[in-house]
């Protein structure tokens, strides 16, 4: 019967291949849970395979303890001179540097894309904006039949709602100062303004809207 791939015989072949590939160190445990899968060689033909090639000489052996490594003969590729170690550090510098800038660009991306993604769709703006309008001309119909109407409202709840009108003043300049006093202790460590720090948070003011507090 001829042997298949994964039999002893083509142990060390696969071994010496591998080593010369990967060029470093590995344990007989290591080169075992790498060729394992891809060519079926059990742990001892590993194992033999390792120790043959390291008595023939054509990789090298080293104890650790009660451990041994083993690694390709380094006589067996070009020696590598200072200048090109150097090369390669500075490529291994300009890709790190690339590839950080890439990642950076992928988060801003991914960050967009979220926003995106949770914003209404021009459809569904333009669906709400037609909601809206058709709410609107329905408060504006009531609003115009309760100006319209007379002599439905008695003098004590026309004082009820100025009453409460007040109370709602009041408490609308109580809230707006107590913001503004936060807002200016925050912006005493802020290092823009107050227009950007605004924008930045999402603050509305009432200028923004053209709305002035009515008169006490």
């Amino acid at each position: 019967m001829s042997k298949g791939r994964g039999e002893p015989a083509a142990a060390p072949g696969l071994v010496l291949s591998y080593l010369r590939e990967q060029n470093r160190p590995y344990s007989a445990q290591d080169v075992f849970g790498n060729l394992q899968r891809d060519h079926g060689l059990g742990k001892a033909a590993v194992v033999k395979a390792l120790e043959q090639l390291a008595q023939q000489g054509r990789i090298r052996e080293k104890v650790y303890g009660k451990q041994k490594i083993y690694f390709a003969d380094q006589d067996e590729f070009d020696t590598v001179s200072d200048t090109d170690l150097k090369d390669l550090d500075d490529e291994i510098l300009s890709l790190t540097a690339k590839v950080q800038s890439v990642q950076q660009s992928c988060r801003h991306m991914e960050a967009e894309l979220k926003e995106l993604t949770s914003s209404l769709t021009t459809p569904d703006i333009c669906k709400e904006i037609e909601e809206l309008k058709k709410e609107c001309a329905k408060y504006t119909e009531r609003l115009n039949k309760i100006k319209a109407a007379t002599n439905h409202v008695t003098p004590e709840e026309k004082e009820k709602v100025y009453q409460e009108k007040q109370k709602y003043h009041r408490e609308w300049r109580k809230r707006k100062r107590m913001a503004t006093e936060l807002f200016d202790a925050i912006l005493e460590g802020y290092p823009k303004s107050k227009k950007q720090f605004f924008e930045e948070v999402g603050i509305e003011t009432d200028e923004d809207y053209n709305i002035a507090l009515p008169d006490p």
